[in-house]
This record gives structure tokens, C-alpha cells and sequence, in this order.
């Protein structure tokens, strides 16, 4: 019989992310079970001891095992802290440790729920693989573990039994990925009905909120940010702006990728395409009129490039959150 670790840190979290994969699991669990007469994994709520952890001076969980009492596991589900993130690591090294030890002595596999990434992270098993959190965590996350591939618009990623999840509920829909990886697509769609959760969603494009990177020092970068963000609008050269923070070409690409993660062009087009977002979001200017209002010519660039970092076209994204069309 396999065997379930969910992770219940110490210090801020969000606790839906612990709740909510035991109740999945064990779901998942009954049915396999009405269907095949046993039982197929057991899942304990894992912490450093059976005291219970108390949050936001409200809730309370009790640990069924403390992590003395949990010699062997198949998989661990490392729940997600918020707050203060560096305090978070530093109160659950621990944890870390043990999470790290089960997956180097029994080859358990690991799957961490939004920013939980951070404590996997520590353990150093994410180190040239690749990984997913919040989105709102990803700067810091760049910066703290260069050596993890972070693809911020993930809601799934997988690497040799190492597993990750986007921000926020998408955790929902990565547990149910998980459920298929263990006990089959057929009970992994039952529970997706029952649990009214959406089956086979992949990323998180939809939801990201494009604000820059401006988490850095290299001063005549963000200048180069803050004007590239005033005239979005217009058609903007990539030479003549490195000329205008007084740079050479090559060097201001170099430094540009360096300090906000993307290249010039790729920070261009997520600022025309998040003014674009507001616009489909808040107006009833017809799909050419955005386009042309954030400086766009050509319409099939336009709609591939809104595509790319929303994960949706702009008439779907339009009826999607644009309230005042979508209840007219």
C-alpha cells in the first residue's frame, strides 16, 4: 500500500492547501476502493511533532505523524507558506531536511502546492530541473534559486518523480493530477465531477498580472523599464532605447535579461499585451481597436502574442472578464 505525507508547516500558510489534498486523496481513495475491495494509499498530515499547529490564532491542524514516526514514504506534498517567505524557510528547515532524506534514502517523490516550491527548493532536488509557484512569488524565486528552470506560467510541472504546482487553487487541479498519476484517469475524472473541479488545466497564463521586474539595482535598466512602460503605445526600437540609457546594443540585451528575466522584446510585449488585458477587461472597444491602441499592425502577430502569455485568444479572454459584456 502506498503512503501519503502531507506536509503541515510551521509558521504562515495557506491551509486550504493542506485540507484540500487530504479530502481529494481520501476521495479518491473510497472510490478506488468501492471499486477494486482494498484500500490503495494511506495519507498522514506529517509535521515536526503530533502537536497541533495552530494558524492565524484560528485554526488549529493536529499532525497525525510527527515526521520521528515516518520512517518510509512514496510521496510528499509539501503544502504552501505565504508571508514572509525567507521566514517560512527558516522555521521548517527541519522539513526541508526530511523531505530531503526521504526522497535521497527511499526515493520518494515530491510534489510541492504554490509557493511551497520554496521549501523543495531548499532541499536542492529541484536543481536543474524545472518548477512552478506563484507567479507572484517568481521574482524572488529567480532570484533565490538561479539554478531551478521556473516556468511561471505553469500550473504543472514534472521531473523524474519531483513535482510542482502554480499559484493559488490551481493546486485543485494538481491534485487531481496527481490522483490520475496514482490511481488512474477514470478515478481521477470522478473526482473532478464530484469535487466540480476543471480536469487537464495546464496553466496559469490567464490569471498572471504583468507589473515588471523591477526588483534590481541597475538603475539605467528601470529606466529603460519605466519608458518602455509611458509609450507602450508606439513603436518602440530596441537600439534606440539602449542608445537612450547610454548603452551599446549588445550590453543593454545582456543586462536587460539579467536584471528582469526577460529579453527587450519579450518585456514589450508582455507590457502592450497586460495594457491589452485592462482594456478587453473594462471596455467595449471592438478587438482592432485594442490591437491598434497598444500599438499592434498586424493582427495575427497581435492575437498570437496575446495567446502566448494569456493562454486564451482576446474574444475569449474579453468573455471571460469583461463583466459588463459578459452580462449583457
Amino acid at each position: 500500500m502506498k503512503h501519503v505525507s502531507i506536509i503541515v508547516p510551521v509558521g504562515t500558510i495557506v491551509i486550504d492547501t493542506i485540507i484540500a489534498p487530504y479530502n481529494l486523496l481520501k476521495m479518491a481513495n473510497a472510490y478506488y476502493k468501492k471499486l477494486k475491495g482494498q484500500d490503495y494509499l494511506t495519507v498522514d498530515l506529517v509535521a515536526l511533532s503530533a502537536e497541533p499547529v495552530k494558524y492565524q490564532r484560528l485554526f488549529s491542524i493536529t499532525p497525525t505523524k510527527s515526521i520521528e514516526e515516518v520512517s518510509h514514504t512514496d510521496l510528499i506534498i509539501v503544502s504552501a507558506i505565504d508571508g514572509n517567505l525567507l521566514k517560512g524557510i527558516e522555521r521548517n528547515q527541519e522539513l526541508i531536511q526530511w523531505i530531503k532524506n526521504q526522497r535521497i534514502t527511499n526515493d520518494a517523490e515530491v510534489a510541492s502546492l504554490c509557493k511551497g516550491a520554496f521549501l523543495l527548493a531548499e532541499t536542492g532536488l529541484l536543481n536543474g530541473k524545472s518548477c512552478a509557484t506563484h507567479w507572484t512569488a517568481q521574482e524572488l524565486f529567480q532570484r533565490r534559486y538561479p539554478q531551478v528552470n521556473l516556468i511561471p506560467e505553469k500550473i504543472i510541472c514534472e521531473d523524474n518523480g519531483v513535482y510542482s504546482s502554480g499559484g493559488a487553487y490551481s493546486f485543485l487541479n494538481f491534485t487531481l493530477y496527481l490522483i490520475e498519476r496514482y490511481f488512474g484517469r477514470e478515478i481521477a475524472v470522478w473526482c473532478s465531477k464530484i469535487s466540480e473541479i476543471e480536469f487537464d488545466r495546464i496553466d496559469q497564463n490567464q490569471f498572471m498580472i504583468f507589473s515588471g521586474q523591477k526588483e534590481h539595482t541597475d538603475e539605467p535598466i528601470k529606466e529603460a523599464q519605466l519608458y518602455i512602460e509611458k509609450n507602450y503605445d508606439q513603436k518602440l526600437n530596441i537600439h534606440d532605447i539602449a542608445t537612450m540609457v547610454n548603452m551599446n546594443s549588445r550590453s543593454f540585451l545582456r543586462r536587460f535579461k539579467k536584471a528582469t528575466f526577460n529579453t527587450p522584446l519579450e518585456y514589450i510585449q508582455r507590457v502592450k499585451i497586460e495594457a491589452a488585458k485592462k482594456k478587453l477587461e473594462s471596455t467595449t472597444e471592438t478587438i482592432l481597436e485594442v490591437m491598434y491602441g497598444i500599438g499592434y499592425q498586424d493582427e495575427k502577430a497581435f492575437r498570437n502574442t496575446f495567446r502566448k502569455y494569456s493562454g486564451l485568444s482576446p474574444t475569449e479572454y474579453r468573455k471571460k472578464y469583461n463583466r459588463e459584456m459578459a452580462f449583457s
